[in-house]
């Protein structure tokens, strides 16, 4: 009798001890919907660590374009830096999974140059499972650079018509103005459901110097033509103010971001009951001004052209395969684990 209930106590608590570690492992998304670019702000990644604890077995999952970026483990030194020459590893396929094996400070930066400048780098304090969550360490702002200004909220301004106050729209929100991870078709899924009225304001935010805001045709908007632009700004966070109503095309200039998705489409409309304007073959739109605001409301129109793959260069070693988007839930030890060790157990008793 002792015998069996030994042997249940020693089952019981293999089976809580499983439990425990499939409870314990974790993968984190690095910056989440954001994924691994550059970011509208040289302490996303940090932010983002900051409420987090990792534990020894956890794996970071960076999601990144194919040839844009990659995934670099460094020394503080030339992480602080922002050496990548000597990479303790290097990962240039997305989705890259980094399991964190060892307790202490860990630093990740994208090789690219310029990147990490602009922000691209997360360091993360690891701990042992079961002790005390230390402190994420604070990164040091990116050499040069400075966060970017949030956008001011606009005042009113009175046009003809029915009136609302005018709306700012952060562009991507989080995500700001990037070659997004998540689909070509980001930026006209943000922009389904809202209503753009004159006065209205567009805000872009991005790293100067590594992208630009140019509004353009309708007939330059699906192939991404860059050669004559409406009007072309390239200082960020870049604030447009909608003073006109019918469709307005946005891309980003720098060859490749807007194959790659960094395109927007919207209708503007003067009046909040006006019926947005039907697409032409061949729209003349006007270009907007970054001027103050004066409002009104419509839908955006669709993109249905699926942009080409990104001509940026891959590195050595890149097979250039769109990244998969893996959870952002916390994943538990596979349960195959536990069926396998449950009949061990049970056969045990039996004996």
């Amino acid at each position: 009798m002792g015998s069996t209930l030994n042997t249940i106590f020693l089952v019981t608590v293999a089976i809580a001890a499983l439990f425990q570690i499939s409870l314990a492992q974790r993968d984190y998304v690095v910056g989440d919907a954001l994924g691994w670019v550059i970011p509208p702000g040289p302490s996303v990644y940090a932010t983002w660590a900051a409420n987090k604890t990792f534990t020894a077995g956890d794996a970071l999952v960076f999601n990144f374009l194919n040839g844009s970026h990659d995934v670099a483990k460094v020394t503080k030194a030339n992480f602080d830096s922002c050496n990548g020459g000597n990479a303790l590893l290097l990962l240039t396929n997305s989705p890259a999974n980094v399991t964190l094996n060892e307790t202490g400070s860990h630093y990740f930066i994208c090789g690219f140059s310029g990147h990490c400048g602009a922000g691209q780098k997360l360091a993360v304090n690891v701990n042992a499972a079961g002790s005390s969550p230390a402190p994420q360490p604070s990164a040091a702002p990116p050499r040069g650079s400075s966060p970017a200004p949030l956008p001011s909220s606009p005042s009113p301004a009175p046009v003809s018509g029915p009136t609302r106050s005018p709306t700012t729209y952060t562009v991507g929100d989080n995500l700001g103005w990037t070659v997004p991870t998540s689909g070509a078709s980001m930026y006209q899924t943000w922009a389904n459901g809202k209503n753009f009225m004159v006065g209205d304001i567009l805000v872009f935010n991005y790293v100067t110097g590594t992208h630009d805001v140019a509004e353009v045709t309708r007939a330059a908007y699906q192939p991404c033509n860059t050669s004559n632009l409406l009007s072309n700004f390239t200082t960020g966070p870049t604030r447009i103010t909608l003073q006109t109503a019918g469709e307005h095309f946005y891309i980003c200039a720098v060859p490749g971001h807007c194959a790659a998705g960094q395109k927007l489409a919207i209708n503007v409309t003067g009046s909040s009951t006006a019926t947005p304007p039907s697409p032409s073959p061949t729209p003349s739109p006007s270009p907007s001004t970054a001027t103050p605001p004066s409002p009104s409301t419509a839908p955006p129109p669709s993109s249905t052209a699926t942009p080409p793959n990104p001509s940026t260069p891959s590195p050595a070693g890149d097979n250039n395969n769109t990244p998969s988007t893996p959870g952002n839930s916390a994943t538990s030890l596979s349960v195959a684990s536990l069926t396998a060790t449950l009949p061990c157990l049970i056969v045990a008793f039996l004996m």
